[in-house]
């Protein structure tokens, strides 16, 4: 618990200086779903990205490996499934097993994506996952929600009930 000092002299003014606490610094805890791709799984990335991932901080809620058929890739990329290259994506995304991991932190969805990098490989700074692992559009490490609402939608797509867990990240024995 935050150890705050009050500043008012009165009730009234230590509650709006509280107030004004939560207002300006407000959490905002997710979950958030990130797919780790063919290229990261062949070139044996998984373990590296998902370190990157603990070590920012994040919660692992979900982790678990799957192969992913074609109405699951196709429900997945529906927003792209009728262009022409959807049929590459399918080819690639159902080439080996994929990892999906369902993470937990403040503002998860930004964070994730900012430790990703852009979509494009190419141009991804060096630093981020996709920046020193991607090598293209495609082969760009890992799929990552794009807001809170892409997340509930695809977490509930790769996890079911009783999937995803809570627990404390301190261990007291």
């Amino acid at each position: 618990m935050a150890n705050l000092s009050f500043k008012g002299n009165t009730y009234c003014e230590n509650l709006l200086f509280v107030w004004s606490v939560a207002v300006t610094f407000p959490s905002l805890m997710q979950t958030t779903l990130i797919l780790l791709k063919p290229d990261c799984i062949t070139e044996h990335k998984a373990g590296e990205v998902v370190k990157r991932f603990e070590d920012a901080g994040f919660q692992i809620r979900g982790c678990k490996m799957f192969q992913a058929d074609a109405g699951l890739l196709r429900e997945h990329y529906a927003h792209i499934a009728a262009k022409p290259f959807f049929p590459e994506v399918e080819a690639f995304m159902g080439a080996t097993p994929l990892i999906a991991l369902a993470v937990a932190g403040e503002n998860a969805v930004d964070r994730v994506r900012d430790l990703l990098g852009p979509t494009d490989s190419t141009k991804a700074a060096k630093g981020t996952i996709r920046g020193d692992f991607g090598t293209t559009m495609m082969k760009n490490i890992a799929h990552a929600s794009d807001s809170a609402e892409s997340a509930a939608v695809e977490l509930k797509r790769f996890f079911k009930d009783g999937e995803l867990f809570d627990y404390s990240m301190t261990l007291a024995m």
